[in-house]
């Protein structure tokens, strides 16, 4: 077991110092029109503090945007209503589209070296906690999963994770809320105070992007069915403070909604962003030639396999994940929209939640759970 801890552990600092080598030489100028509009949000907070909320296309009196865009070589970047990621408003103003999130994170960091400080961030969250992972596991079965695993979600921070500036803090996110998620779900007395913070943590990633507010869905199941059959006291405060961590977290986006659209349950989006649900086989079709795939495989399997042969807090784990696996794929699916990274964030959240899942377990749990399944198949002994 040492020695294989040992070899995982080699592989994944080997990919997480690649990774760092790697976007220690990427440019902040890539020609992309996302990037500079976060970018555009960074530099809002950094000159205006919580005012940078409001991301009137006015609040470029320095400008900054409009810099960026003939950086790209925008052709109409005098006009504010044709600027990329910015949408009109019913009161008249034109504002970003996005949360403000990815770019409160970016304003962390000193103007020009923002993206890559980010970056390395993100990975190095992600890298801690898979290293933990190999660390903790008990057996070699959850070792193997911890480390294969480990190494794959490290090297997904460069590639997805680069498409959008918001993507590698959210998968930095989903990592941390599934060490959590598996932490509640393995104690006999479930936390309170650990159910709100991973609704807080869930809630956060909202203001990074806003399909991230289906990552709570699977909680939200997995607490609010057996409340209607029980009616328990203690489930229905386990709701309470999950639904209290997420708006909390989400609050941001609300204020910055209710600022830039006239209401917090507004959107900032355009139209051609906000359309209903519909099956396209075209869509489905992309993710089925697309490396997500691998992910969606990987996290439907994970799945039904610890369903079936789970013990205790694992078969939990798995119950929370099936769940929010079946209202984001749901919705993803018949999102008329394909990006290269749309449902990386729940499988991630999914895997990482049965990853530490497994290896919170303890070690003779596997074995007594197989010895019963072989046992339950062979059918009542003879008396």
């Amino acid at each position: 077991m040492k020695s294989a801890k040992l070899a995982f552990g080699l592989i994944c600092l080997a990919i997480l110092a690649g990774n760092i080598w790697g976007m220690s030489r990427w440019s902040e100028a890539r020609g992309v029109y996302d990037d500079i509009c976060y970018l555009r949000q960074a530099h809002l907070f950094q000159r205006f503090g919580i005012s940078g909320l409001d991301t009137n296309a006015v609040g470029d009196d320095d400008r900054y945007f409009e810099g960026k865009l003939k950086e790209i070589a925008f052709s109409e970047w005098k006009d504010p209503i044709r600027w990329p990621c910015h949408n009109p408003m019913p009161g008249g103003k034109v504002v970003l589209q996005y949360p403000p999130g990815t770019g409160f994170l970016l304003a962390l960091f000193p103007e020009g070296h923002q993206v890559v400080p980010l970056y390395i961030a993100a990975n190095l969250i992600v890298g801690g906690l898979a290293l933990s992972a190999i660390a903790m596991a008990r057996s070699l079965p959850s070792l193997i999963g911890a480390g294969v695993f480990g190494a794959l979600a490290i090297g997904l921070m460069i590639n997805p994770a680069k498409a959008s500036y918001s993507v590698a803090p959210t998968m930095a996110l989903c990592a941390v809320a599934g060490l959590l998620t598996a932490v509640w779900l393995s104690r006999d007395k479930r936390s309170v105070l650990l159910i709100a913070l991973i609704g807080l943590l869930l809630g956060a990633s909202v203001n990074l992007r806003l399909p991230n507010a289906l990552l709570a869905a699977g909680y939200f199941l997995f607490l609010g069915i057996p409340f209607l059959w029980t009616r328990s006291l203690a489930i229905f405060v386990q709701g309470l403070a999950f639904g209290a961590g997420v708006l909390v977290g989400m609050a941001p986006t609300l204020a910055a909604q209710a600022i830039n659209a006239g209401s917090a349950l507004a959107t900032t989006y355009g139209s051609a962003d906000v359309v209903a649900p519909a099956f396209d086989l075209a869509v489905f079709v992309q993710y089925l030639r697309d490396m997500q795939i691998v992910l969606i495989v990987l996290a439907i399997g994970a799945t039904l396999w610890l369903l079936w042969a789970g013990e205790r807090h694992v078969r939990q784990a798995a119950f929370v994940v099936a769940g929010n696996l079946v209202v984001n794929l749901a919705f993803f699916m018949t999102h008329p929209i394909f990006t290269p990274y749309y449902v990386v964030p729940i499988t991630m959240l999914s895997l990482w939640t049965l990853s530490f899942a497994q290896v919170l377990e303890p070690a003779a749990a596997p074995m007594a759970a197989s010895v019963r399944n072989a046992a339950a198949s062979l059918g009542p002994l003879p008396r």
